[in-house]
């Protein structure tokens, strides 16, 4: 027969376990799922790329697309890359797609006419869950947020296509592109600058390129660095 002591010892053991569980269980229910992936999609004819697809995926992995229409058949650009995001922007954009219903719903803004930045898409799938939503502008904060962090990251890229073309045949063309895009960065018009800084430290590092150029590289890196 089992003592008094022995079992109050399991009794208290158990609960010891059971609280200390508890915060697990909740932190667990927060973080992003293992599985599932984000997709946005810009369509816009007046923009230049004119279609741009990004695909984050819950382990951070990424994939970006683009597609530049030319005057002639010949001169449309395509261009696609793999990359990770940082963790906090993974998270930010997890959180705020589970704030936003997993993208179950319409999001459109539909009182009134707005200036039109192309058709945009986002959406959402995992093992229980797909749903897709297309809107133009949204009042949701959280379609507002994933959407400026998804052009951001377009932006970027484009940007540092941009530059590294530059580089090698226009370094003269630099400080003004440079220029534009630090003008991009304190509008938040531009977001994981982390992903073109090899293309901004082979400008810093390059005696052959004009200074003021290299100062504003030097400054990018910098913020990039701080994010």
């Amino acid at each position: 027969m089992k003592q008094p002591g022995h079992f109050i010892f399991l009794l208290s053991l158990a609960a010891l376990l059971v609280f200390s569980a508890g915060p697990l269980l909740a932190q667990n229910s927060d973080q992003t799922p293992a599985a599932g992936s984000i997709t946005f999609e810009r369509s816009w004819e007046a923009y230049t790329p004119q279609q741009v697809t990004i695909t984050v995926s819950a382990d951070g992995h990424a994939k970006y697309v683009s597609h530049s229409a030319g005057k002639q058949p010949d001169e449309a650009d395509d261009y696609q890359t793999e990359f990770t995001v940082s963790p906090s922007c993974r998270d930010k954009l997890f959180s705020n797609a589970r704030v936003a219903n997993y993208f179950d719903g319409d999001f459109t803004f539909k009182k009134h006419a707005v200036a039109g930045t192309g058709k945009k898409t986002l959406a959402y799938a995992d093992p229980a869950r797909h749903f897709k939503t297309t809107y133009d502008y949204s009042e949701n904060k959280a379609i507002m947020e994933i959407t400026s962090i998804f052009q951001g990251i377009s932006n970027t890229f484009e940007y540092g296509r941009k530059l590294e073309f530059k580089h090698r045949f226009d370094k003269l063309g630099l400080e003004d592109e440079l220029k534009g895009m630090e003008s991009a960065a304190e509008g938040h018009n531009l977001a994981q600058l982390q992903l073109i800084a090899p293309t901004l430290e082979s400008i810093l590092e390059d005696a052959s390129v004009l200074n003021i150029a290299r100062q504003r590289a030097k400054r990018l890196l910098a913020k990039a660095s701080s994010e």
